[in-house]
């Protein structure tokens, strides 16, 4: 790795004075674990990742913000981390900090050049359009199950909606959804599989932008190839990768999550008649209490600095705790009366490198709309086992069930229907 630091300091830190950012403690609940190391240790917590690799973690609301809203003092790209001479080839979380020529490790001018193109391709799409495709995607996935009276609304319906929402709007056939939803989970977890996986999505990317260039058409892609930004062949291919990874595994755990906070909290279980809460309402809350990205990796100072009392060292890596800050009882005094209308959370991030305009609105419309389809057509839904048996998956970086088994009355369905 080359890049900006020469050599790798001491950690002037003792291991034993850092929390572990990995293992069983994190996955069983993360909530009580943030908390408590918050106030031990305030708003910057220094942690070990995987390997024992210090870096430091934000617990606190407005250390986050701050940190986002500087990217001077606290910038994107990873060739400037100080530990490299420390990380091993197999290290699991090398796909997250390896640099790529993508948008999501690019600077200042740079920047906003290649997320400016995001943003125009992104607010070209028509929502009401987008809107309409998604119920028609919904409908089709509950048709392959609607007859059983059972299904697993995580792999049959949350991790399948949004590739097969964002494949429409990329002008992509299909046929070539299941694959790419497929690698794409893999390429975002941590494992062996994971980097392979990338390189598949990579090169379906690849050809994607070949294609359009022989029929271009009214979709993102074709959008960013002839932006403006003048952005080359290379560059639309990476940044396709990065909306890919962010539109598909954080939207399928928002919708997940949002199921299984209506289906276990009385608030959203109630008839339609008894004043259920709406779907709105819990996609709003489950960004507070279940975010769908706990943790991100992350920032780089760019010189010695104090953040919030602790020394930074130039090059040290700074975890994103956005769970964390979430449940701040500094930010939220009023955690206990719920999140209904308070849409300052920073699961979508903040400042210059936060998800760009109208990413955001185009994520809720596919969560949204996805739920909504999926109440309406199965309004007896419940859940199959018991809710303290339903596991989360073993991540500190994602928050997303492993499984959501239901159970309805069952539906006939007519025959097949059409995307």
């Amino acid at each position: 790795m080359t890049g900006y630091q020469t050599s790798t300091p001491a950690d002037p830190i003792p291991a034993a004075d850092r929390v572990r950012l990995y293992g069983p403690e994190f996955q069983k609940d993360p909530a009580a674990l943030y908390a408590r190391i918050r106030r031990q240790y305030g708003g910057v917590v220094p942690v070990l990742l995987d390997g024992d690799i210090p870096a430091w973690l934000l617990t606190g609301y407005r250390e986050i913000h701050q940190v986002c809203q500087d990217s001077q003092l606290f910038a994107r790209d990873t060739r400037r981390w100080n530990q490299w001479g420390n990380v091993p080839d197999d290290w699991p979380l090398l796909p997250y900090v390896m640099h790529n020529p993508s948008v999501m490790f690019t600077e200042a001018a740079e920047h906003r050049r290649r997320a400016g193109a995001i943003g125009d391709a992104l607010s070209a799409v028509d929502q009401f359009d987008l809107g309409a495709h998604c119920e028609r995607i919904a409908d089709r996935l509950i048709d392959e199950f609607a007859g059983t009276g059972e299904a697993d609304l995580i792999a049959q319906f949350a991790q399948q909606a949004p590739l097969l929402a964002l494949a429409k709007m990329y002008g992509m056939p299909d046929s070539e959804a299941p694959a790419l939803v497929r690698d794409v989970a893999l390429s975002l977890d941590v494992g062996p599989e994971a980097l392979p996986a990338y390189g598949r999505v990579q090169e379906a990317m690849a050809r994607l932008v070949a294609v359009k260039h022989q029929q271009p058409g009214a979709d993102v892609p074709t959008s960013m190839m002839q932006d403006p930004a003048n952005l080359t062949d290379d560059e639309v291919v990476q940044d396709l990768l990065v909306v890919t990874a962010a539109a598909q595994q954080p939207t399928a755990n928002w919708i997940g999550n949002t199921i299984r906070l209506m289906l276990t909290d009385s608030r959203f279980a109630m008839t339609l008649s008894g004043g259920r809460g709406s779907v709105g309402q819990a996609l709003n809350e489950v960004l507070w209490h279940d975010t769908p990205t706990q943790n991100f990796i992350g920032r780089f100072a760019t010189r010695d600095t104090v953040l919030s009392g602790v020394r930074v060292r130039q090059g040290d890596l700074v975890v994103l705790g956005l769970a964390a800050g979430n449940a701040d009882p500094h930010a939220r005094p009023d955690a206990a009366s719920g999140a209904l209308g308070n849409h300052a959370h920073m699961s979508f991030g903040h400042g210059e490198h936060g998800c760009p305009y109208p990413a955001p609105e185009v994520a809720e419309v596919i969560a949204r709309t996805t739920v909504e389809v999926l109440l309406d057509r199965l309004p007896d839904l419940e859940l199959a086992v018991p809710a303290e048996n339903l596991v989360w998956r073993p991540s500190v970086w994602m928050r997303g069930l492993e499984s959501l088994p239901v159970v309805f009355t069952p539906v006939h369905v007519a025959g097949p229907g059409v995307w």
